[in-house]
Parts: C-alpha cells; sequence; structure tokens
C-alpha cells in the first residue's frame, strides 16, 4: 500500500539539492558561520519581502517571539493577550517573561483571534496584543491594530505560519509593531533545522533585539554587555538555505493554494467543514484543516489507509496543564474548545499530485459512507 505523508520535505529537497549544496558549500568554504554575510542578506530580503525596514535573524520562531516582549520591557505584573487555539510557544514566551497571558476566544469559521472580545479583556495591566495568524489564514489585523492603537499597546503578529499571507491585498508582517516568522523544517519557508526573524520598521526595537540575540552585548564591544541577553543567532548554513528557498516561496504558496481548492471541490459533499478564507484575505494554507465531531476516528482510519494526519490542537492553551493557576475552566472559550476537539489537518504539500489527493479525499469519503 503506498503511503501518503502529512508533509514530504524529501520531495522539496529533490528539486533543490543542487542549489542548496552550491549554498552550503559556499558557507563552509568562507569560514564565516555565525552572524555573516549571508544572515544579512537573508535579514534584508525578508525584509523587503513583508514590506518592513529591517530583519533580525534569531535561533527559532520562539526566540523571536521571545525577545521582542523583551525588547519592549514586558515583565511581572504586565498581561498580553491572546489565542488559546495555537502553538504553546505563543503563550510561552509570555509566562518565560513573568507577564500573565490573557486567552480571548476565536472567530468560528476562521479560528483566528475574535477581535469583538478584546474589550472585554484589556485592563491596566495589558501591554500587548499577539495575533496569530493560524494557519496560514493572517487575523483582522484592522481591528486588532486599531484596538492597540487606542489603547497604548503593542502589537506583535506571530506569523510564524504565514509567510507570504496577504491582508487586504498587502503582506502581513508590516501591520503591528513588530512580526515574527518561524523556519522550522515543516513551514512553508522551512530550513534544515532551526530559524526564525524579527521584521520591523522600529529602529530602536532592531538594536535591542540585535544586542539580546548575544547576550546582551554592546553595540561597540564584543566582551562589555549591556543587559542580560540570550543565545539566539540564526546560523549562516541556514540562512543560506533558506536564501535559495525564498525565491520559491510565492510559488509553493500558489501550489499549496490551487491543492487546498482541490481538496475544497473533493470534500464538498461530506459532512466535513473545510477552511474559510475571509473575503479580503490570502491565505498560503501552511495547513489544510477540516473539521468533524468524528476527528479522532476518521484520523485513525485514514492512518489505517497509510494517510497521514494530525490534530491541529488537541488542547487550547487555556486548559493546559501549566496555566491551570490562571484559573480557566472548560466552557470558559467555547470555539476554541470546540475547535480543538474537531480540527484536523489533511495531507497538503506543493508536491502533492492530483491522484494522492484524490485518494485522500476517496478515504474521506469511504469513512463517512460506511
Amino acid at each position: 500500500m503506498s503511503k501518503t505523508p502529512l508533509l514530504d520535505l524529501q520531495a522539496q529537497y529533490r528539486q533543490l539539492q543542487e542549489e542548496i549544496k552550491e549554498a552550503i558549500t559556499g558557507v563552509l568554504e568562507s569560514g564565516r558561520y555565525i552572524l555573516g554575510p549571508e544572515v544579512a542578506a537573508l535579514e534584508e530580503e525578508i525584509a523587503l519581502y513583508s514590506g518592513t525596514r529591517y530583519g533580525v535573524g534569531v535561533g527559532n520562531g520562539t526566540d523571536a517571539l521571545l525577545l521582542v516582549l523583551n525588547a519592549w520591557g514586558i515583565g511581572p505584573g504586565d498581561e498580553v493577550i491572546t489565542t488559546p487555539f495555537t502553538f504553546f510557544a505563543t503563550a510561552e514566551v509570555i509566562s518565560r517573561l513573568g507577564a500573565r497571558p490573557v486567552f480571548v476566544d476565536v472567530d468560528p469559521e476562521t479560528g483566528n483571534l475574535d477581535v469583538s472580545q478584546l474589550k472585554e479583556k484589556v485592563t491596566e495591566r495589558t501591554k500587548a496584543v499577539i495575533p496569530v495568524h493560524i494557519f496560514g489564514q493572517p487575523a483582522d489585523l484592522d481591528e486588532v491594530t486599531r484596538f492597540a492603537e487606542k489603547h497604548g499597546l503593542w502589537v506583535l503578529e506571530d506569523a510564524a505560519q504565514a509567510i507570504g499571507a496577504e491582508y487586504k491585498g498587502k503582506r502581513i508582517g508590516s501591520f503591528g509593531d513588530a512580526a515574527t516568522y518561524s523556519f522550522f523544517p515543516t513551514k512553508n519557508l522551512g530550513g534544515y533545522g532551526d530559524g526564525g526573524m524579527v521584521v520591523t520598521d522600529d529602529e530602536e526595537l532592531v538594536a535591542k533585539l540585535k544586542s539580546l540575540r548575544v547576550h546582551g552585548r554592546s553595540p561597540n564591544s564584543k566582551y562589555h554587555n549591556d543587559v542580560i541577553g540570550y543565545n539566539s543567532r540564526l546560523d549562516e548554513l541556514q540562512a543560506a538555505a533558506l536564501r535559495v528557498k525564498l525565491r520559491y516561496l510565492d510559488q509553493w504558496n500558489q501550489a499549496r493554494r490551487e491543492r487546498a481548492h482541490r481538496y475544497d471541490r473533493l470534500l464538498r459533499d461530506l459532512p466535513v467543514e473545510t477552511p474559510v478564507v475571509a473575503a479580503d484575505r490570502t491565505s498560503i494554507y501552511h495547513l489544510y484543516i477540516i473539521r468533524t465531531d468524528q476527528r479522532d476516528a476518521l484520523m485513525e482510519h485514514l492512518k489505517s489507509q497509510g494517510i497521514g494526519t494530525a490534530a491541529y490542537y488537541p488542547v487550547p492553551l487555556h486548559l493546559q496543564k501549566v496555566y491551570r493557576e490562571l484559573g480557566y475552566r472548560e466552557g470558559d472559550l467555547p470555539v476554541a474548545e470546540k475547535l480543538c476537539r474537531q480540527s484536523m489537518a489533511l495531507p497538503l504539500y506543493p508536491e502533492l499530485d492530483e491522484e494522492k489527493q484524490e485518494r485522500v479525499a476517496d478515504a474521506v469519503k469511504a469513512f463517512f459512507h460506511a
């Protein structure tokens, strides 16, 4: 029985292997492995791609979030509003700094932050809002930024899953005070290991981030430190590979959209909810998420057919064990809780051919028609 994985990274590498090898060999021969010309070039290219003035490469997407909040001075006694329907890192970085994550329920169609509920959560301790562009679809950035401006809050776009997505015809990344990307291998723009980046127009923030990523170092001396920082640098090898891949990103994202629309057609008459993309947004479909009350049984069925799936996300953040002390109870954020019971990803990647997609759809149909 042939298998259809959730994601096939080897298929992508086979297409680019000569270019990737050449880029990596260039770094090895240069002898520059940390914060060299490849990182500097990628920072410029990602900033230009995002419509921002600056990019700052860091060790991973989690550190990108963490360093921005640290640079803004967020710490004990502060609150940051975000979504419970996301990967743990979004809230983890808030807690790591001693601040308190405040969770807002999500829109039942898009899974993004429900902006209508923000006003209920803001307090005098609120310092920032982190909208997450979940599964590659932008959040409602106009409403988030208006709300933040009214209340004097920073906006940090968590764009780990969404590089290249568009909001009202403009790429995400430049709407907030800063945005963060992850280059984890499974992302649409993924490296061969960890990596991340911050994009922003704020020159002062850039200076702080560049200090924080190298142990809080003074800009004038390697051995003088101005603040307590981190060791969080994007490697030259990763930057070189990512620069190759960036040239193909829009092409890959379009291929994902085409395959997502094919799934929409193939699954149209089945009792599953397929992704809803708001009319003013363009998703890059980092994941193709369907929803069904029979999620776990369907996943088991597809697994038996050699088809890769995954639950995104099985537990909302406000109900995670580590956040019991925040006082949330089941039923507090019902939409996020429902989505966590229903949502699952089907195989999706640019190289996924029509035959394999039809096989996935046929397996889903067989489950519901049994």
